[in-house]
């Protein structure tokens, strides 16, 4: 990634502790109850959390159109981080890196997301809008 590069940053907190927050990004069963940028549903999840496992997960936004995020975990650290590649199988030209962070705030969980490597600010703002989202359900899942 060259530091020149569109990077988007989001800080969430979220009212569980951060081994729950985890459990719901690594579980197949909890990720397709948030894994989309939109209401549409996730149609499937398949993850191997382990560094150097892979993941994919596809899912159907409202407008109907289908999409497949797909990766390998570079870096696990239960409860604490995940860092992970990011490719979509309509653009596998594109590749990107997702840090997560989870830090015990407040009773709570600090999430922080970084994603990193985009080709331009128009693709990173809607990649921004569709973790928000995800990030929502997260929220709602678990608290």
């Amino acid at each position: 990634m060259s530091p020149n590069e569109p990077t988007l940053r989001i800080t969430r907190w979220i009212d569980a502790p951060p081994a729950k927050v985890f459990a719901a990004l690594t579980d197949p069963v909890k990720i397709v109850r948030w894994w989309s940028p939109d209401a549409g549903p996730t149609l499937s999840a398949q993850v191997e959390v382990r560094a150097g496992g892979r993941f994919s997960v596809t899912f159907r936004t409202e407008d109907g159109d289908e999409h497949t995020s797909h990766g390998l975990y570079r870096e696990v650290v239960p409860d604490e981080k995940l860092v992970f590649t990011w490719h979509l199988r309509e653009t596998p030209e594109l590749a990107s890196l997702v840090t997560v962070l989870l830090k015990p705030v407040n009773g709570g969980t600090e999430l922080i997301l970084i994603h990193e490597g985009f080709p331009d600010e128009e693709v990173r703002d809607s990649h921004r809008e569709g973790w928000k989202r995800a990030l929502d359900k997260v929220q709602g899942l678990i608290t």
